[in-house]
This record gives C-alpha cells, structure tokens and sequence, in this order.
C-alpha cells in the first residue's frame, strides 16, 4: 500500500482530491475501538474519517492541518533534543508503586518473570538525594486534583534501564476499560464540547502507545532477535496498517497522536516560566538546565498552528457554565486514568504506562485548571513537570516513528 505524510493525508480530506493517490489507497470503514458505545456494539460513533470530493473537509479538525504540518517539518531537530533530555537523573527516575493492586478488573495472578516484562529499581545511591527530598516534600493527598501520583518510597525505577520495548503483553483489557468505561459517553468525535477533547486526547495517549509497541516490534526485527511461539505480533507493517493507518481498526489514530502532541506542546510552553526558574534555581543540574533551555527555545511551543488544540480544548471548557461546572468531571477521570494502570500485569508497561498518564494529566492541568483558563504552575510538582517533559518525547519519538513508516 502506498503510504503518505500525515499533512498530505490530511489534505486530501480538506480538498477532496485523490488524483495522485488513485492506486492502492483506500479509506478505512471499520470502527475505532477508540469511540465505540459503553453497549460493547460496534456501531461507530464518530462519523465518516475522511470527507471526500462531495464534501470537502475532515469533520472539524481542517483548522489542524497547519500545526500538522508545522510538526512535521520540525519534530525532527525537538525529537533529537528530548531524546539526549530523557538521560539525564531528574527526567528519567520514578518512584512507583509497582505492587498496587488492580481495583477494577477481575484477573488472575500474572507473575512477569520474563526479562522482556519485569522491572528492578536502582540502587539508594543512584537517585540524587535532592530529588528524593523534593518528591517527599510535595507529595500531598489532594482530593480533588488533576492526578494522583503514587506515594514515593524508597524504590526508584530508571526509565533508561528499562526503557520502552516490545513485551508482547496483550493490554487490550486496559484499553477497552478505558475507552468503555473512564472516557465520556455519548460524545460524538468532533463534537463541540471538552468531553469530546479529552476522549480524543485519551485516545491519542493510545495511539502514541501503538506507534511505541511497533516501533518495539520492528527493533525486535531489526536486531534478529526473534519472538517466542506465544507472541502474536511480529510484523512491524502489518501491524502499524492495523493500528495506526487509516485502513486499520482505529482510523483517526494519527490525528489522535498529533492532537495530543499538540496539547503537551502548548502546555510546555506555558509551563516554559517555571521551567525556566527551576533551571535556574539549582534544581536541575548544570547539564539538565541546558538541555531544558534547548527544549524550551523550541519554534514548536510558541507555533501559533500549533496551539490551534489546545485553544479549541480552552474555548470548549469555558464556553458556558455547564461545560465550566462539570470540568470536576474531567479530573476525576484523569485520576481514574492514573489508577487503571495498577491493572497493567506488564510491570514495564505499568511503569512507563504511568508516567505517560500523569504527563497527560499535568499537561490538562496547565491547559485547563479548575477554571478553565489554566492551572496555577506554582502548584505543579517535580515529578509532574518531569514527567510532561517525559511524556513529550514519547510523543515526539511517536511521531518520528509515523513519519518514517509513512516514507518505507
């Protein structure tokens, strides 16, 4: 099948032209598992993906196409800056609660022994005391907040140690809880509300996960290392057209991903004041500080196409006092989000499982708040700025992935 940029696709679908892409393209009819009814039907919620010469839009989202292309264009130089960010200590180590239980699925006791799976944390003298002492010294029970991040312990976990890669574990129970269960109900896809918003940031939070699984499956090739008898996915093509393209069982999975990117990218940069007075200050070291200032210096976090989401997510929240008075709603499922995780039977796919829902959920904090208009950044902490920075290159290292399975 001929692939295409996700600006050209798009495109398309604003200007109804398929002429150069006649052959060999098709557009998708089965349904996203992304917006299907709470019922467990089939029957798709979101209307047509692709609007073709008859009428010539995508839905609401052509106002998408410019910061689309913006990332595209420029994800490349941000990606290579985050990817020698996610090394350093203050970015890369998390205090998890790898033993929580599952509260809201029925399972049987998996034991992960495998080396693909199971995860150890560091040693004491491995985690800079002050990040130690931060992390303890924030850590508060709030109520009713955006997320709820486990108490820290003495276990620290290394996301570079153990970083992403394919396990073969089979999470598509979480998924279907999540999208069934914690996302909002009754909400078409482009839908003039932040419900909608936040079922597609959601699912944009899955889809940067499947570009991450087949990227791990096509490392696994590339290494010759093999798969074992029991593991179903082993071909990297295949199983990105099913995933990810818009032929494949969630059509609007790339338009996911950048949507979210989008959002993170927005809230980085409105974060960019405290971020910039911690590098300051001596929380970070040296070397972190530099790395951060590059990130922040971005063109992508000031790119006004770009922030085209998260004003539409801002826009949504505020625009009446229904909308205002339910956002308690959004954060209650964002904790939700948070807690789901601890049914993840992957010990290394709940780690990094979590630390990308909490930089999801910190990053509607910034763009949303209480009010609407934004949270408060003198109340966001360590581990939440850390990990939106963490979760931004997971976003970025997505989008590369997309972008190189597009050219093959």
């Amino acid at each position: 099948m001929q692939r295409v940029s996700v600006s050209q696709l798009l495109w398309i679908g604003a200007t109804g032209s398929l002429a150069s892409l006649a052959n060999g393209f098709s557009i998708g009819s089965r349904p996203s598992t992304n917006f299907l009814p709470k019922d467990g039907s089939r029957r798709l919620k979101t209307p047509t993906t692709l609007k073709l010469a008859s009428a010539p839009t995508i839905s609401s989202n052509e106002d998408l196409l410019p910061g689309i292309a913006a990332i595209d264009a420029s994800n490349g130089a941000l990606y290579l800056q985050l990817e020698d960010m996610r090394t350093k200590p203050y970015f890369r180590l998390y205090s998890v609660d790898i033993l929580a239980s599952c509260e809201y699925l029925p399972q049987e006791l998996f034991e992960c022994y495998s080396e693909t799976c199971e995860i150890y944390p560091v040693d004491e003298d491995e985690v800079p005391d002050e990040i130690r002492k931060v992390d303890a010294d924030e850590h508060v029970f709030e109520l009713d907040g955006w997320s709820r991040w486990d108490m820290p312990s003495e276990d620290y976990y290394d996301l570079e140690i153990f970083p992403e890669a394919y396990t073969g574990y089979d999470g598509s129970d979480i998924w279907s809880f999540i999208h069934n269960r914690i996302c909002f109900d009754g909400y078409e896809y482009d839908d003039d509300h932040w419900k909608a918003d936040f079922n597609k940031a959601v699912s944009g939070l899955h889809s940067m996960i499947s570009a991450q699984v087949v990227r791990g499956i096509q490392e696994r090739v590339l290494s010759g290392e093999g798969f074992s008898k029991d593991e179903q996915w082993t071909e990297p093509a295949k199983e990105f057209d099913r995933r990810l393209s818009l032929s494949g069982e969630t059509p609007l999975a790339i338009e996911n991903l950048y949507f979210t990117y989008m959002l993170l990218l927005t809230a980085v940069s409105n974060a960019r004041s405290r971020l910039l007075r911690d590098a300051e200050s001596g929380t970070l070291s040296p070397e972190e500080a530099r790395d951060l200032k590059a990130i922040l210096a971005s063109p992508l976090l000031d790119n006004p196409s770009v922030g085209v989401a998260s004003r539409k997510l801002h826009d949504h929240a505020v625009k009446d006092s229904d909308a205002l008075g339910n956002l308690w709603e959004a954060r209650m499922r964002s904790r939700e989000l948070m807690r789901i995780m601890n049914c993840v039977q992957c010990n290394k796919c709940r780690l990094h499982g979590k630390v990308a829902v909490m930089g999801l959920s910190t990053a509607l904090q910034i763009l949303v708040g209480r009010t609407g208009e934004g949270g408060d950044m003198a109340r966001i902490h360590r581990v939440e700025l850390a990990a939106l920075i963490t979760t931004l290159h997971k976003f970025s290292r997505a989008v590369d992935f997309v972008q190189q399975m597009q050219k093959q």
